[in-house]
């Protein structure tokens, strides 16, 4: 979650506040509806992340507050302090975006179009750019299902692959590029199918990714093109928790689970509510405060 959302050329104002890395996620969910262009830096020596949030109009202190006590509700945590403050005109996150290096997991080379060094050489390149989806390569949970990929291709072949709430379609495009198989894009977000869309054209896999916009497993098209023999889903805790019988409907006999976007203290309900399932945990890998885990049905 390094970056999101762009539109940032026109920013003219900066919100900024610091969290506990472990809630940043909620934070960035709740400010997404002011429509601007986050940034986050590395943790600093107490883990605190700072969000800053580039506007092209500012918000009332009111709304700021209201957000800010909506997700440190949820996170039940302390509202942090907030600076709002007009800036040049000036295109913020491609600044921010130069001091950003490339990311390697697994076999995959994560770099935007600021880059100009070749990637090293046998990985699979992706380029991803910062802009109104989810995905970068760069926080912990897209990290470890890239590994974990990289993992399962070792010894796996997919013929049919479901990416649950896709985001940028940074793991559909990894997928793509593994298997060359057949995969099923799915976000409940309108801009963000239609950046995973743009991105599968760029890195040259569209011919194997669809974009869809649904109702996670509610989609049509998602019953009509199952059950997939591999399913990752980097979205939170709760939801795939209440997502777990569903998944379990459109897994196909013996197929693999990649799931992520949950705390490593949300690790142990995720897992007992997809073994509820019949599922069976294959493995864990951590990062940081991060897990992600690998079953299978």
């Amino acid at each position: 979650m390094a970056i999101a959302q762009a539109k940032a050329s026109s920013a003219a104002w900066c919100l900024s506040f610091s969290v506990d890395a472990g809630v940043l996620p909620l934070f960035e969910t709740i400010f997404e509806v002011l429509d601007g262009a986050m940034v986050t830096g590395a943790p600093d020596s107490v883990g605190l992340m700072t969000l800053e949030l580039y506007l092209s109009e500012p918000p009332s202190d009111e709304r700021i507050e209201e957000l800010l006590k909506t997700a440190s509700e949820l996170a039940e945590v302390v509202p942090p302090a907030f600076n709002l403050a007009q800036l040049p005109d000036v295109d913020w996150v491609a600044e921010s975006q130069k001091a950003l290096p490339p990311i390697e997991a697994g076999r995959f080379y994560v770099y935007g179009s600021h880059v100009t060094e070749r990637p090293p050489f046998g990985s699979i390149p992706l380029l991803v750019e910062a802009n109104v989806a989810f995905g970068t390569g760069r926080h912990e949970s897209t990290y470890g299902c890239l590994l974990a990929l990289t993992q399962l291709a070792q010894r796996h072949r997919f013929k049919n692959a479901l990416d649950m709430g896709c985001g940028s379609g940074i793991l559909a495009m990894a997928m793509a590029h593994l298997w060359r198989c057949p995969i099923l894009a799915v976000d409940n977000d309108a801009d963000s199918v239609r950046v995973a869309g743009e991105n599968a054209r760029e890195n040259r896999v569209a011919e194997w990714i669809e974009p869809h916009c649904g109702d996670g497993y509610k989609s049509h098209l998602v019953a009509r093109r199952g059950p997939f023999d591999l399913i990752a889903a980097n979205i939170l805790a709760e939801p795939l928790c209440a997502m777990a019988t569903d998944l379990k409907r459109n897994l196909a006999p013996g197929g693999y689970v990649i799931l992520a976007g949950l705390l490593t203290r949300q690790a142990r309900q995720v897992v007992a509510r997809h073994r509820g399932q019949g599922l069976r945990l294959v493995k864990r890998l951590h990062f940081g405060e991060w897990t992600t885990l690998v079953l299978q049905g």
